[in-house]
């Protein structure tokens, strides 16, 4: 099923959180509110800087690792333009 998605966010720091969930909005606001992940807890507020629905379970975990992997000049890039297989 084709209902998960991988994010990136913007943290206040200005640096960047990539994450995957079945349910962006309701993850968005756990981030915000302290509750989704270590890393963002202390750097928020966060904000929605790209998005790729429509993916695989699979899908949106290799695509979150591929983001992970790369340079952080390149990850909006990189979460745009990966092929879907």
């Amino acid at each position: 099923m084709k209902n998960w998605s991988t994010y990136l966010l913007k943290c206040s720091d200005h640096s960047l959180y990539c994450g995957v969930t079945k349910d962006f909005k309701a993850r968005l606001k756990e981030h915000n509110g302290g509750a989704a992940s270590k890393y963002t807890r202390s750097r928020l507020p966060v904000e929605l800087v790209a998005i790729r629905q429509d993916l695989t379970k699979s899908q949106a975990h290799k695509l979150e690792y591929r983001v992970k992997k790369s340079p952080k000049h390149k990850k909006v890039q990189v979460l745009k333009d990966w092929p879907i297989r």
